[in-house]
């Protein structure tokens, strides 16, 4: 597999967003549940325990990641199916992800935000994000999950060049 990286950078006044978007042929409510159900994101992302809501925290384990230990993630905003916002700080950094989602026309788009902290380094998280954004693709197709390696270092270089890009890239 050669999965082709599809995510920009865009320059904010507080500094960085990675954007990545997925279109699926599915409701709203579908993607939404495919997103914030821990029985579904545990297919694609890991499993989360704990009483969600706005202001509160979740445990969260990462399912494909060797070795991974369950972290706090606070959720910022949960405004039911269209935005998800979180929130983390790991010994990677800090990390503020938001989920946007709408429909038209039986297609539901997610656009899927990080915004980057000052240590972010965009050649790791970029690619990282594809593959799990993939496999939620592939969670929800039924088809085989993909392998990381078709990821990382491969789309490295394409994300450090939107760094390099400039202003408004």
């Amino acid at each position: 597999m050669n999965p082709i990286p599809s995510g920009r950078l865009i320059r904010t006044p507080e500094g960085r967003d990675l954007v990545i978007i997925r279109t699926f042929r599915a409701s709203i409510e579908d993607v939404w549940a495919s997103i914030t159900e821990p029985e579904r994101t545990s297919r694609w992302f890991g499993n989360w325990v704990g009483e969600a809501g706005p202001g509160r925290t979740i445990r969260s384990t990462l399912a494909f990641e060797p070795g991974s230990e369950a972290a706090d993630m606070t959720i910022e905003a949960c405004e039911p199916p269209r935005h998800l916002a979180v929130r983390a700080v790991d010994d990677y950094g800090s990390w503020y992800l938001e989920a946007n989602l709408s429909e038209a026309e039986g297609l539901t788009e997610l656009r899927f935000i990080q915004h980057l902290d000052a240590r972010a380094n965009i050649g790791d998280v970029g690619p990282g994000w594809e593959y799990y954004l993939d496999n939620l693709v592939a969670s929800r197709d039924g088809t085989p999950l993909p392998n990381f390696n078709d990821y990382y270092p491969a789309q490295s270089e394409y994300y450090l060049g939107l760094e390099q890009e400039g202003p408004g890239a």
